[in-house]
């Protein structure tokens, strides 16, 4: 039997005239993960904050994929090991079949684990140890929401510079370096450091319009949807190296 899970959510009705305008809706969040209790947990924690909703769940990657199609959630907790097929796949399926995919976080039990850094690499957002307090899950799905900074910066570093090595960067990659000015080479690095746009605003001296122009221009040069693929990209191709 399937354990696909979907609340029956509809869209809330619009204001009338006079009155107030809406608050804004909650982040709507998808939970796949093949242990129960790992999904209860998680419900309960986020489903606790008023600025979240869990709409769906699902146990396996071959269940995750059609759910998250049909219910477009914000956000994506993803374990990496699945049965079926595994979060790597389901990413990767996830991106490729949606116009406008979600932000995904994939789950884990090892930080430095192989399957971590090719999950991040087929397009997730970041990730999130299966030990992690209440709070830094909480804070983890606003930061990645948002967009403007790097989950757990130092891990992902970490990540990047244990792997990437083993990934040899072919010329392509290479020129596509070489197309970034050097105001993008500068927002790449503190990128890197896991910086936030207002943070890289105030150590170059400009606005954050300014930035975030930077920032899309960086991305669109190397091929990546977000600033995670945007640091594994850095390291690969010898922009920045371990160490």
């Amino acid at each position: 039997m399937s354990t696909v899970q979907h609340d029956g959510i509809g869209e809330s009705p619009g204001s009338g005239a006079g009155e107030p305008p809406a608050s804004p809706r909650p982040l709507r969040i998808v939970l796949a993960d093949d242990e129960r209790m790992v999904r209860t947990a998680l419900r309960a924690i986020l489903g606790a904050e008023g600025d979240m909703e869990v709409v769906g769940e699902a146990a396996t990657g071959a269940e995750a994929v059609p759910l998250v199609r049909e219910l477009r959630p914000d956000i994506v907790l993803m374990d990496v090991r699945m049965p079926e097929i595994d979060g790597i796949r389901a990413t990767e399926q996830l991106l490729a079949g949606m116009s406008e995919p979600p932000r995904i976080i994939v789950v884990t039990t090892f930080e430095n684990d192989a399957y971590v850094y090719d999950a991040l690499r087929a397009g997730a957002s970041g990730f999130l140890l299966k030990r992690s307090g209440a709070e830094d899950l909480v804070q983890a799905v606003r930061l990645v929401a948002r967009s403007d900074s790097l989950l757990f910066p130092a891990a992902v570093r970490a990540l990047a510079a244990r792997h990437a090595g083993e990934r040899a960067a072919d010329e392509a990659v290479r020129a596509l370096r070489a197309r970034l000015s050097e105001r993008e080479r500068a927002v790449l690095r503190l990128m890197t450091a896991g910086l936030t746009n207002a943070e890289i605003a105030d150590r170059l001296g400009v606005g954050p319009a300014t930035v975030k122009t930077h920032v899309a221009g960086v991305l669109a040069k190397l091929g990546v949807r977000d600033r995670t693929q945007a640091v594994i990209a850095a390291y690969e191709c010898g922009f920045v190296r371990p160490g």
